[in-house]
């Protein structure tokens, strides 16, 4: 698999609105409100897949599942939550 182009993401008032949700609903505490907009500003912008090492607020089975409730019931379809690890081995077993 080969990065051809990283586009930057819009931090609209819509990511702002459902990063609230996300803290408000327990998704994610709310200390951590930077994952809450990293978290937000992916949904919003309708990314397919968020990569990430955090495994304290984000790439966590107790969270993953509160995360994608709430976006769910905020109208939008969460992306894959997954690490680095996780999406090679997608990419490779599709070879």
């Amino acid at each position: 698999m080969r990065l051809e182009r990283v586009a930057l993401l819009d931090a609209t008032e819509e990511a702002e609105q459902l990063a609230r949700e996300l803290i408000a609903a327990g998704a994610v505490p709310p200390h951590a409100a930077v994952d809450a907009a990293h978290i937000a500003i992916a949904v919003t912008n309708r990314v397919h897949y968020l990569v990430t090492w955090n495994f304290r607020h984000i790439a966590n089975a107790a969270m993953r599942s509160r995360i994608e409730w709430t976006c769910r019931s905020e109208g939008y379809e969460p992306p894959v939550i997954c690490t680095p690890n996780e999406l090679m081995e997608v990419s490779h077993g599709d070879q």
